[in-house]
């Protein structure tokens, strides 16, 4: 209860209230730091997933798993029995018709562990967004504007086990050795999709919201529009290579710059429909990736020349960063082709893909909202 004042007292020597520094832009700011961890996990759990999924496909065990089963198929087969039904079942599709037949059943329970462990590490992403989500949620912690954007990774990691699914599916049908070209440069796609909105959060829950806003309004809009058009580039070219690692195609022409002796491939339009080259012709597709992997690397070569004119020192390193990454890239991509893509330099060349996305992320993001600095560290 307040007492009462004099009407002789002076105003100044009234009671003053303590003011908090910051109250202002901590309003509706939510738990930032905590969510912006739990980001970081699934982060580091989507990388390890697409790495997996690589893996999968490099050994050929995509197929091994028959059914979608997403509540009963947590478990693996617990006896000699479950394990000889799931056998019969691989046995009736083309794969093992065609491919691997006579396979030893621990030869199978290789590549079914290998499948199992993919499905496996999807449930448990899904299981770390929901009890991360709800957490929030209840505590009301999440930040003003947040919401939807976390549901959004959510509902992109269901939509991306069902499209999985529409992948496995597609390899089952008669005369199918691996899974269709197209479905799994989808499923990889949406993968980087998913990575890129973890990465993009990540970098906005790094900083107070205030400094953001900021910063935005001396970001480098000649950056931010090139540094899309990158962002642009690099997705085309993971699609790209999704279709070479489908079908192969990066063991077909094992010389570089060449291929087999000429520029084009030989025969790069054999199959009818024409279309088809596009997505089952293993030269046309390895020069498509080719194409696209020098075109990424000069346009990367002149957005990084123009922003060596930046005045921001944090531009000039997250720029230099990506250049250095993209050159690496390069590099191991032609490698990963001469030798005809042995299975540590092709699942290497994608988890580079995966470092690169992530730098090019970086650099736009740090164009949009660059870091004040003063005049003595510019």
């Amino acid at each position: 209860m307040s007492t009462k004042r004099s009407i002789f007292q002076e105003v100044g020597d009234s009671p003053k209230q303590a003011v908090t520094p910051g109250g202002i832009a901590r309003a509706g700011q939510g738990a930032r730091l905590a969510i912006r961890a739990w980001l970081m996990a699934l982060f580091a759990l989507v990388v390890i997933m697409i790495a997996v999924g690589g893996l999968t496909r490099l050994t050929d065990s995509g197929l091994s798993i028959t059914e979608w089963a997403p509540v009963t198929g947590a478990l693996p087969p617990l006896s000699a029995q479950a394990w000889e039904a799931e056998f019969d079942k691989y046995r009736q599709i083309p794969q093992y018709q065609l491919m691997n037949r006579g396979m030893s059943m621990d030869e199978f329970k290789f590549i079914y562990y290998w499948e199992w462990g993919h499905r496996q590490l999807g449930r448990f992403i899904g299981l770390v967004w929901a009890l991360g989500f709800v957490y929030f949620l209840l505590r009301r912690q999440i930040p003003a504007g947040w919401t939807g954007r976390l549901l959004l990774l959510g509902a992109l990691g269901g939509l991306q086990g069902a499209i999985g699914w529409w992948m496995v599916a597609s390899g089952l049908q008669e005369g199918m050795l691996s899974v269709a070209s197209y479905r799994l440069a989808t499923h990889l796609g949406l993968a980087f999709v998913i990575f890129g909105f973890i990465s993009w959060y990540v970098y906005l829950l790094g900083r107070p919201a205030a400094d953001l806003l900021q910063a935005r309004r001396s970001g480098d809009a000649r950056l931010v529009k090139w540094g899309g058009v990158l962002v642009g580039l690099a997705f085309v070219q993971i699609l790209l290579g999704a279709l070479v690692a489908g079908i192969d195609a990066g063991r077909a022409f094992p010389d570089w710059p060449l291929m087999a002796g000429g520029f084009f491939p030989p025969e790069p339009f054999g199959l009818d429909p024409v279309w088809r080259n596009f997505f089952e012709d293993a030269g046309l597709v390895q020069f498509m990736h080719r194409m696209a992997g020098y075109v990424l690397f000069a346009g990367a070569l002149v957005i990084w020349w123009i922003a060596r004119a930046s005045a921001n020192r944090a531009i000039r390193a997250a720029f230099n960063m990506m250049m250095a990454v993209m050159a690496l890239q390069v590099v191991l991509g032609i490698t990963t082709v001469i030798y005809s893509a042995p299975v540590h330099l092709a699942i290497s060349h994608q988890f580079l893909a995966v470092i690169l996305w992530a730098t090019i992320l970086r650099a736009r993001f740090m164009a949009r909202y660059p870091k004040p600095q003063s005049v003595r560290t510019a």
